[in-house]
């Protein structure tokens, strides 16, 4: 099979396959093997995205009631925890119909707002339809009009499972089986922004209105020494606050981001992507508001020459101006916090500094706290 390639900050990355994509390629394989009787070493599958990939299949046991077999999950160049792991399928006979379960290494779901119910396995609802779609065509070839279970298995999956989100998600006893395009596209951010839609869908299944948010470890160190805020309960953004906020007005979720200066002070300037690589202009916003506050022109200048906040703080302290440059900033982070939902949900920021603490909040935020305590 050819390598798929696409670019990404000018580099070319070679794109690999999920681990939904192994297991409907194991169970098309399986399956084929238990009705034809006939040993199959490569299968090929359609994915999602339109592409026919071909793939070896690994481990085939043949028994005298059902068929199991591997392929290897490949991650490309976005090689993560799963890369090189064996996802397995098992297939049997049934009287009819098509059931799909998870067996040693599949996780399994125990909290509201995944997208597979409690109880169910973790696999996703896409990979599932891979693989009935993938049973149904070997059961029309071969003219079989019987049942067929499916069981998939990876018997690294719990070990691979404490390197991932999944305990933190309240997913059991293995990894989940994943993919919406069946491709897997080096540095695509789509499966870390699903993740924290995830966290935020559970947060409002378990009765939550308003949610803590927090960028990283920061903010969630931050919040648990304020007082009656259970930290444990933040939703991680990492940089996507759009996004964070986007989803938040299609959930009705209010939201209280607490966040260091270093990350607040972009959407003080309307970036909503906190990535270095997509803007940093973090000296000219602190410059301007420090202008704005008072300081001198020599300060400002100094600003711009800083490397980090706390030293561009330490300036703007040395004339008596933090909590001025505090308010302002915190003035435009509620702007464009409101601008980027249009009001549909409330917004407040809470605002800190390593070296300097507590920076600030605005105006909504002691009151949404006090909500959240409650």
């Amino acid at each position: 099979m050819e390598p798929i390639y696409i670019y990404h900050n000018n580099r070319r990355l070679r794109c690999g396959h999920t681990t939904g994509t192994c297991a409907a390629a194991a169970t098309k394989a399986a399956t084929e093997m238990l009705l034809s009787g006939r040993r199959v070493e490569n299968v090929s599958i359609l994915v999602p995205k339109g592409i026919v990939l071909e793939l070896p299949v690994e481990n085939i046991e043949i028994g005298e009631d059902s068929v199991s077999c591997a392929v290897r999950k490949d991650g490309g160049d976005d090689i993560d925890a799963t890369n090189g792991t064996l996802v397995y399928s098992t297939v049997r006979r049934i009287g009819s119909g098509l059931t799909i379960d998870g067996g040693i290494g599949v996780g399994r779901v125990t909290r509201k707002g995944l997208d597979q119910p409690p109880g169910n396995a973790a696999i996703n609802r896409v990979p599932r339809s891979m693989i009935s779609e993938a049973v149904s065509d070997v059961c029309e070839t071969l003219g079989y009009d019987g049942g067929i279970e499916v069981i998939i298995s990876i018997p690294e999956g719990e070990d691979i499972a404490t390197k991932t989100f999944n305990p933190r998600l309240g997913i059991v006893g293995g990894i989940s089986v994943l993919g919406t395009s069946g491709i897997v596209e080096p540095m695509s951010e789509t499966a870390l922004i699903d993740t924290i839609k995830v966290e935020m869908r559970m947060r409002k299944e378990s009765g939550e209105s308003t949610i803590l948010v927090v960028p990283g470890n920061y903010g969630k160190d931050f919040a648990e020494d304020m007082p009656g805020i259970d930290a444990e309960k933040a939703v991680k953004c990492s940089n996507f606050v759009g996004e964070m906020l986007d989803y938040a007005c299609e959930l009705g979720l209010d939201v209280v981001l607490v966040s260091n200066l270093g990350k607040l002070v972009k959407v003080a300037g309307g970036i909503m992507n906190t990535h270095s690589r997509n803007a940093d202009s973090r000296m000219e916003i602190l410059a301007s508001n420090a202008a704005l506050a008072g300081a001198s022109i020599e300060t400002v200048r100094d600003i711009m020459g800083c490397i980090s906040t706390d030293d561009a703080l330490e300036l703007i302290d040395s004339e008596g101006l933090v909590p001025k440059v505090s308010e302002l900033l915190l003035q435009k982070v509620q702007y464009h916090m409101n601008h980027r939902t249009g009001g549909r949900i409330r917004t407040s920021a809470v605002m800190f500094s390593s070296v300097y603490g507590m920076l600030g909040h605005t105006d909504d935020a002691k009151d949404m706290l006090k909500e959240m305590e409650r």
